[in-house]
């Protein structure tokens, strides 16, 4: 062959293989195209520069402010803030992670604005995990999009739940990996697996990730089934080491969070009970069954999977002009009533729920797809899905399906350290979507005889729509429509009782029958494919505008432009409060009880102050244990004393009585947003000395006996702490001990005396991380008080460091560090592998 001949062929050869890629990468690159469209489409706001900020969102910048400032002005950062509850590690608030190298994978994400950026992860992920199960790129696209316009996904980043959402979206690639690792590349499904398992991690939201095992159980059971059956337990057992390997190499990189979290779940609200019988709201191992269930769909709001509007809507929503109750407002004469309608929001929910945000709707569409699933899918991708959907839509029925609730609270590792039971619905609705679209890769599949579909499509079509329409015919199947709170309505509301059962009757009946168009709408286009007067492309392309139209109104309700504000720094959101203004010109430290917000379930105040109360899920046991036991009731002494007393003189005696809120160095009590602030003198301070020393057999006498010593002399020990501490002192009443030096994760007190003295510290005991040091030594000290930390003293004139050190952290570096090299190291290996495979097929 001539030279020229030669040149000739390599060069086709080259535009071949190019054209072969770009074939291949096309798809992808529409598709993150296409989704980043559809998001800034529907979050328009954010191309304005608005932002939104979920109340989630809020409360985390209140709680963090603290951490967050002190990480911007220092070099080191602090895993310890005081903002609220007397103190806590921000291992579930602000925590850093620097060794985990996803982080920078999870960088690129966060170039999209920030509403965009989770709604890009659910359609990315979703479409990865469709791609593992062998889905046409583009029909994968339409599957994302059913996935990422669920009413809950938007529904909890209007909360703010970032977290939560972020989770969710990574769980859909991580059952797509260990899918890929079973039943496609055993190498591959690791390394997606192991990357997509890391981010989810690194999400931390653990109780998403707890469900998302849930389905990843049923899938290995049936797994294991098969492979015994089909005689592959070697490929199942090969494929299982790799998952090893990879949900390893995640959780090490994830190490920092991991142990550290880990660590301090156990001293809180979630961990082992400290042995306290007399406190009947928080005595039992885990979280209170109460507690637990106080969320808890009812068995007939599944209705609302299908039917978004089956039990009201949201708490708070809007009724149009043409409601009942905007008809009796005209009556009354009242003028402009549309207005009125649209400004007026009203208690709409009248399910078993405290109150909701907005129901889960998967779409009437994906119900019916998922139905037609039922008939058409295979039989070993139903086997694991169906049950998981099945366990996890009853364990979302919480109080109204006790006996399951119990079962799992009692009996199955980690379930009662979660609450929220209805939130189980995340993996049902998982599983329903993903059956919905392996429906229509079945359907779409050139293999699949049409001619046997028929049938399947008009049984789905007759029980999804026959059902929606039932509701739509006589609503009242239903139930009454009249909510618990419909009983509060008084006064010139009252005739709300009247009107509101009424219009949520019509919301019912409206939204039922907007989904048995869309069924129908549905099934007509799968008919005139199975007629073949729809070719696959269009039928994609139909199905993709079908999800669009069916699922976006609906997410619409509860996200859409008026979430969104002119961009703000975070600064500006949460304006300090005349009081507040007043109690931060004291530069000492102290502590302070705002009793203009809910004291234990609102962070705001801890964006000012170091708070007595705040807000968090996963507060110290020991902390709630006291708010229960005795703050409570000292908050209950103060408050009936300013309904009594006209002077200071005469709440000055209850200040004096509240040993546990003193001994918390309550210094400030904020009981008017626009007056000067209540100063406390009998705050104890941030340390002082005792001379007398109560010892407590248990955590019941603790409890009992602090709340009746004088704290400013007294001591409460338990017995497993008497030999550490003298019983009493020598008073000397020139000693002096006070606080040198602050920072949330190093304390410094300059102690003097003549004599040997017990000190106590208004800062919370936590051993596994808090260490004293004198001189550069490092020295014990006990738990006092049931929950501040004590220390015996030696005469003299020297300084008392306690430093916030915790190895869980320094370890966890360790172990992150090196599980990041190890993933790098296996994707570069996987990467020369593939290329010197695809060298040798051309050669």
């Amino acid at each position: 062959m001539c030279d020229f001949c030669q040149k000739l062929l390599l060069y086709k050869r080259y535009i071949s293989m190019n054209k072969t890629i770009l074939s291949k990468i096309t798809p992808h690159v529409v598709a993150i195209l296409l989704f980043t469209v559809i998001a800034f489409f529907y979050f328009k706001p954010v191309i304005e520069g608005k932002q939104l900020i979920g109340h989630d969102t809020e409360s985390w910048m209140c709680m963090a402010k603290e951490s967050v400032d002190y990480n911007k002005s220092h070099d080191d950062i602090t895993l310890w803030t005081n903002s609220m509850f007397g103190g806590m590690p921000t291992y579930q608030i602000s925590s850093s992670q620097p060794y985990n190298l996803i982080k920078y994978v999870e960088d690129v994400f966060h170039m999209y604005p920030n509403a965009v950026y989770f709604l890009m992860l659910y359609f990315i992920g979703f479409y990865v995990l469709l791609l593992s199960f062998r889905l046409n790129p583009w029909l994968a696209i339409v599957g994302a999009i059913a996935f990422a316009f669920a009413s809950y996904n938007l529904i909890i980043i209007a909360a703010g739940h970032n977290s939560k959402a972020v989770t969710i979206a990574y769980m859909a690639p991580v059952i797509g990996g260990v899918f890929m690792a079973f039943r496609r590349n055993k190498l591959v499904g690791g390394l997606v697996t192991a990357l997509a398992l890391s981010l989810a991690i690194r999400a931390n939201h653990v109780q998403i990730l707890y469900y998302t095992l849930i389905l990843l159980l049923f899938f290995g059971v049936v797994e294991l089934v098969y492979s015994l059956k089909n005689k592959e337990i070697k490929s199942f057992l090969q494929s299982s080491a790799v998952l090893i390997v990879a949900a390893l190499i995640a959780v090490g990189m994830n190490a920092t969070s991991l142990l550290t979290t880990y660590e301090y779940s156990q001293y809180t609200m979630r961990g082992k009970s400290n042995g306290l019988t007399t406190d009947s709201q928080n005595s039992q191992h885990g979280l209170n069954k109460d507690y637990i269930t106080q969320w808890s769909y009812g068995k007939a709001e599944t209705m609302t999977l299908l039917i978004p509007n089956f039990m009201g809507g949201a708490s708070g929503g809007y009724l149009e002009s043409d409601s009942h109750t905007a008809a009796k407002l005209k009556g009354y004469g009242v003028p402009n009533v549309e207005k009125v309608m649209k400004d007026m929001q009203l208690p709409l929910y009248w399910g078993d729920q405290p109150g909701t945000s907005g129901p889960v709707y998967l779409g009437a569409v994906v119900i019916f797809l998922f139905v037609l699933g039922l008939f058409i899918v295979e039989r070993r991708t139903l086997w694991w899905l169906l049950p998981a959907i099945a366990l996890t839509l009853m364990l979302s029925w919480g109080r109204n399906f006790m006996w399951l609730t119990d079962l799992f609270i009692d009996y199955v590792p980690l379930y009662n350290k979660f609450r929220t039971v209805s939130m189980t619905l995340v993996a049902t609705g998982f599983g329903i979507t993903l059956i919905a679209l392996l429906a229509l890769k079945e359907l779409l599949d050139p293999k699949t005889d049409k001619t046997k579909l028929l049938k399947p499509l008009l049984i789905s079509a007759g029980i999804t729509a026959g059902l929606a329409l039932i509701f739509a015919v006589i609503p009242s199947l239903a139930g009454s429509f009249v909510a618990p709170s419909d009983a509060q309505l008084q006064g010139d509301y009252a005739f709300l009782k009247e009107t509101l059962p009424l219009d949520r009757e019509a919301m019912l009946r409206s939204d039922a029958l907007r989904s048995v168009g869309f069924i129908i709408v549905a099934a007509l286009v799968i008919w005139l494919y199975i007629k073949n007067k729809l070719k696959p492309a269009a039928t994609i392309a139909l199905f993709g505008i079908l999800f669009l139209a069916d699922l976006v109104p609906v997410a619409k309700r509860y996200l859409n432009d008026n979430n969104f504000e002119r961009k703000r720094k975070f600064e500006t959101l949460v304006e300090p409060t005349n009081a507040d203004k007043m109690v931060l010109q004291d530069k000492s430290d102290y502590r302070v009880l705002d009793a203009t917000v809910s004291i234990f379930n609102d962070s705001k105040p801890s964006y000012f102050h170091k708070n007595i109360g705040g807000y968090h899920a996963a507060k110290l046991r020991r902390y709630q244990e006291l708010i229960n036991m005795q703050i409570e009731g000292e908050i209950g002494q103060l408050f009936g004393a300013f309904g009594r007393a006209k002077t200071f003189e005469e709440i000055a005696p209850v200040l004096d009585s509240l040993g546990v809120l003193n001994m918390l160095n309550m210094k400030y009590v904020i009981y008017n947003k626009d007056a000067a602030p209540l100063v406390n003198p009998y705050a104890n301070g941030n340390a002082w000395f005792v001379n007398k020393v109560r010892v407590a057999a248990n955590a019941d006498e603790e409890m009992k006996l602090v709340g009746e010593i004088d704290t400013k002399h007294d001591l409460v020990v338990d017995k497993a702490f008497e030999k550490e501490v003298p019983l009493s002192t020598v008073v000397d009443t020139t000693a002096r001990i006070a606080l040198k030096s602050y920072e949330p994760n190093h304390l410094i007190y300059t102690v003097n005396s003549k004599t040997d003295q017990l000190a106590v510290f208004s800062e919370i005991y936590y051993d596994k991380g808090w260490n004293a040091y004198i001189n550069g030594n490092k020295v014990p000290y006990v738990r006092a008080n049931y929950l501040l930390r004590a220390m015996p003293l030696k005469a003299g004139n020297y300084d008392v460091e306690f430093k916030f050190e915790p190895k869980s952290y320094s370890t966890g570096n360790t172990i992150a560090l090196v599980s990041s090299v190890l993933l790098i190291l296996a994707l570069a290996g996987f990467v020369v592998i593939r290329t010197r495979k695809e060298k040798q097929t051309k050669e």
